[in-house]
């Protein structure tokens, strides 16, 4: 049964392309009622510009279980035309305050990444917050550096239908194509055992940092990516970092590590010190 809910968005993966949505984002974010929930598919850039989300924001929407999706936490929109933001997003007084008591007061921080595994292949969550042990690296792996030709193929041919129901410039809007990462980031990282782990980071964040530090090294991409690098592991390794993980869909359930980090949360460490 579809019903209105509101969410606080946690985290925005960097768009993906698919043949039978267009470009999809994938939201979560805590529930209204303090629980996880992942929204997809969702074509964030689709949307009319004032509704385009950011992280930290509330938002009302009407949502409905995915019955198509085992994870539990699987919710799909009934209409995007109805999304409604609330408010600014929240800010980072306070060493984010109220960003931390909205996303921690109901939700459990795990620092054993065995044992939030154990739980995702009994299908007892698909989405958790993970401590860190440490942060060793921020390893980077190269990617193909276009979109799949039979993917756009299918867009192309998609576009050219809605043609005849469309402006050209509305055709332009709904089927501009976002540009494909061509690196891949990853964190490699210990937890509460000493087990390293690396995982890859699909957090819209990241991506959106590359292609700024791109610009600003004048498309070096050597230096861009340095640039990453010193963010994700020298600045936030002064921070107190938190990583969102979200199970995939296809490896759900039966995987050796089916997570992959959504989102990095790194506010700063709070100071507990009480003044007299």
């Amino acid at each position: 049964m579809k019903k209105n809910r509101r969410i606080f968005i946690t985290a925005k993966t960097y768009p993906a392309l698919s043949s039978k949505y267009d470009e999809l984002v994938c939201t979560a974010g805590i529930l209204d009622d303090g629980s996880w929930a992942r929204i997809y598919p969702l074509p964030f850039r689709k949307l009319d510009y004032e509704n385009r989300y950011k992280k930290y924001q509330w938002l009302d929407l009407p949502l409905q279980k995915d019955t198509s999706d085992p994870r539990p936490e699987s919710y799909k929109i009934i209409n995007i035309d109805r999304i409604q933001l609330v408010g600014k997003p929240v800010g980072t007084d306070n060493a984010w305050e109220e960003r931390r008591r909205i996303i921690f007061n109901s939700n459990s921080v795990s620092v054993d990444l065995k044992e939030l595994i154990v739980k995702a292949n009994s299908n007892a969550l698909s989405l958790a917050i993970l401590k860190p042990y440490k942060i060793m690296d921020v390893i980077v792996e190269e990617s193909a550096r276009e979109w799949g030709k039979d993917k756009l193929t299918r867009l192309k041919e998609k576009a050219k239908q809605l043609h005849f129901f469309q402006s050209e410039e509305e055709v332009k809007k709904e089927f501009s194509v976002v540009n494909k990462l061509p690196y891949k980031f990853s964190y490699r990282f210990q937890d509460c055992n000493g087990v390293e782990t690396k995982l890859m980071i699909e957090d819209w964040e990241i991506g959106a940092l590359y292609w700024e530090c791109l610009k600003r090294a004048d498309n070096n991409e050597q230096q861009a990516i340095e640039k990453v690098r010193k963010k994700y592991l020298d600045e936030f390794s002064k921070k107190d970092i938190y990583l969102f993980l979200g199970t995939t869909r296809q490896y759900h359930g039966w995987a050796k590590n089916p997570f992959v980090i959504i989102g990095v949360f790194y506010p700063p460490f709070e100071n507990k010190r009480k003044l007299f």
